[in-house]
């Protein structure tokens, strides 16, 4: 169990990314640009005390995850465009994951968008110390199934530890029958994807999010000169160029990857071209009922 100013920790950084999701939602519009809503939301972040335990995702229609806008993105969001947000703080390492999902100008997929939601809010009634992880599986499948969809199979929750976002257990949005526990104490990341197709996602193209690969003394001092600053302000947290205060990061980010210090997350696709929402919390296991960190 984490002690009182741990657990205080975790709270704010769940409160501020909170925030910053709602915040990063009322933002999306016909026309505004990507870049400009992942820079208010990561600035909002860091105006409030946290770091970034990754970049904001902006994840549009049949992609579920992992885009982020570059430094020079011009992309804006259109009309009936389906848009996840998907941010997450850390404060001290402790981390709050959470993502919600909004439809620009209609209201075409308004019933995929609820069933996301609805099966992550029917899952907190009842996650806690000894829920299997099959029967949180079972509940988010059957309540998308209800619903018309389906979920993402290949996409699941996750355990979050101090400084490391995907931590020990996954934990499925469908039956997968586990008879693994949620255990007291844990930090754990609920997050079901629905969809309209096949329920299941294959890689896209490189959507400008990194991590450190492999960390070992580079030979040109500008290469190890970044690599220092990368580590020292989101440590092993994923991050993008366009979230470094530091010259040429682009240019930076490029040399890393093309000498393995570097790896770079792909897009995930809805593999049936399917339209695809999101909703996420995280939670403290603090007992028979999680505590959702991430309201704002």
């Amino acid at each position: 169990m984490l002690s009182s100013d741990d657990l205080e920790k975790l709270r704010k950084a769940g409160r501020v990314s909170g925030e910053a999701r709602e915040l990063g939602m009322s933002l999306v519009a016909e026309g505004v640009k990507l870049y400009d809503v992942a820079q208010e939301v990561e600035g909002y972040i860091r105006e409030h005390g946290c770091g970034l335990a990754f970049p904001c995702n902006i994840s549009r229609n049949e992609m579920a995850a992992h885009y982020t806008p570059s430094c020079n993105d011009k992309s804006v969001f259109e009309l009936g465009d389906v848009v996840k947000i998907d941010c997450g703080a850390e404060l001290d390492g402790f981390v709050g994951d959470t993502a919600g999902t909004v439809e620009v100008g209609t209201k075409r997929y308004t019933e995929l968008i609820e069933s996301s939601k609805r099966a992550r809010n029917t899952v907190a009634e009842f996650i806690g110390d000894g829920v299997t992880l099959g029967e949180i599986g079972r509940t988010v499948e059957m309540s998308m199934k209800r619903d018309g969809f389906v979920p993402i199979e290949n996409l699941c929750g996750h355990q979050i530890d101090r400084y490391e976002l995907h931590a020990g257990m996954s934990v499925p949005s469908y039956d997968s029958g586990s008879t693994e526990l949620i255990k007291a104490g844990m930090t754990v990341a609920i997050e079901p994807f629905a969809t309209d197709g096949k329920g299941y996602v294959r890689d896209g193209k490189f959507g400008n999010i990194v991590r450190i690969a492999r960390d070992r003394p580079l030979s040109d001092p500008k290469s190890q000169e970044f690599l220092d600053y990368v580590k020292e302000e989101f440590h092993q947290f994923p991050f993008c160029a366009r979230s470094c205060d530091f010259p040429d990061a682009e240019k930076h980010v490029r040399n890393l990857m093309r000498h393995g210090v570097l790896a770079g997350f792909a897009t995930l696709i809805e593999a049936g071209g399917g339209m695809v929402s999101q909703h996420e919390y995280t939670f403290y296991i603090d007992g028979k009922r999680g505590e959702v960190t991430t309201l704002p």
